[in-house]
């Protein structure tokens, strides 16, 4: 069963709990780029990477998170960080255990991180 908006909308909010600044000086990082899976492309940029990017640009927008304030076009990346968040968060303890982990360091690229939980 698909979530409705308003659910992905506050889980977004919920999961998310880094700021557009520390997202974005994070994806500066060396860590950040070596974390997660390649894109199918010639890039050599991570999907997490990618959508760590797309989180900063949605945050920009809307620093606030008011939830009237999402665009309908932000909705489907943010069922998508919510689904990875959620399974990964489930799947993992690790992550919380140690930073260094890739799973924290994945979990950050999609704007988690589990030293704030």
């Amino acid at each position: 069963m698909v979530k409705d908006d308003q659910t992905v909308i506050e889980e977004f909010n919920g999961l998310v709990n880094m700021d557009s600044g520390e997202l974005e000086d994070w994806l500066k990082e060396e860590d950040s780029a070596g974390a997660g899976w390649k894109k199918a492309d010639e890039t050599g940029e991570t999907i997490g990477h990618e959508s760590g990017r797309m989180i900063v640009e949605i945050l920009k927008r809307n620093p606030s998170r008011d939830p009237e304030k999402y665009d309908e076009d932000d909705i489907p990346h943010m069922r998508k960080v919510v689904a990875y968040c959620k399974r990964h968060l489930a799947q993992e303890d690790k992550a919380k255990q140690d930073p260094e982990s890739k799973s924290a360091k994945s979990l950050k690229n999609w704007g988690h991180n589990p030293q704030k939980a």
